[in-house]
């Protein structure tokens, strides 16, 4: 019997694994997440937007203090979580760090600092969620990575280049895996509003030009963009969907 196609995307006490998701995309996520039935687990580092998030999301939402840079924790971590909350079925890898400089500036410990956390952390964290989700055949991981992965960004080589690594790890997750039951798919979101972006745009008019002229919807996206992005990755809804890279960017990777 198919399914229904108004229930395909229900997440109906689906455990999921939010790194980052105390604010923007990871917090919209999380937030999408628990609309359609999940209970999600967000993490970060910082205890008062964790705390914050917890408040808006509501009971079916829980947290953990998590540096995901801190690799010898995330046994722990996963194991807290499939104890005491549930057995994970998606993983969205949201947590990263940022860094706009010269090329030529950028030293070889502050390249090594962003490959550390967007790329040898995500392997890290999958790898110990794989490890029960291979057990239980079943499961989504979904990466998130950047337009800086599809076109030259200037000023972002560690970036752009940890953003980029991400795609060839889903690919190598997805070949090695999918038959398991288990999918990898990523996210390259587009330009997303927020406040620290929206007062970066205010000192920079002529950059907020240049990206809506090559936007062809005209507008920046919104956290919730991403998120039911990902709800779709995460469901039934994707089901025979793996290996993919999904820009959700109004068109901006191929505007002109």
């Amino acid at each position: 019997m198919m399914n229904n196609i108004e229930n395909i995307t229900d997440l109906t006490n689906k455990v999921a694994l939010v790194t980052g998701g105390g604010s923007g995309i990871g917090l919209g996520i999380a937030e999408q997440f628990i609309k359609l039935g999940a209970k999600v687990v967000i993490t970060g580092r910082d205890s008062k937007k964790l705390e914050a998030a917890k408040s808006k999301l509501g009971t079916n939402c829980f947290f953990y203090i998590n540096d995901v840079t801190k690799k010898s924790e995330h046994h722990n971590l996963v194991k807290n979580i499939e104890e005491k909350i549930g057995p994970i079925e998606i993983l969205v890898n949201n947590a990263g760090k940022h860094q706009k400089k010269p090329s030529i500036e950028v030293t070889d410990e502050e390249f090594q600092e962003v490959i550390d956390t967007n790329v040898n952390s995500i392997f890290s964290l999958t790898r110990e969620v794989l490890k029960y989700m291979i057990i239980r055949e079943k499961g989504s991981v979904i990466n998130i990575s950047s337009m800086a992965a599809l076109y030259g960004i200037p000023l972002v080589a560690a970036y752009s280049s940890s953003k980029t690594a991400l795609l060839g790890m889903t690919r190598a997750l997805t070949s090695e895996y999918s038959h398991t039951g288990i999918r990898f798919n990523t996210i390259a979101p587009g330009f997303i509003e927020s406040k620290m972006f929206r007062n970066a745009m205010a000192q920079d008019p002529e950059r907020e030009n240049k990206i809506l002229s090559r936007t062809p919807a005209q507008r920046f996206g919104a956290p919730s963009d991403i998120a039911k992005a990902a709800a779709f990755l995460a469901s039934d809804a994707s089901v025979f969907i793996t290996g993919i890279c999904l820009p959700v960017d109004g068109g901006n990777s191929i505007g002109f």
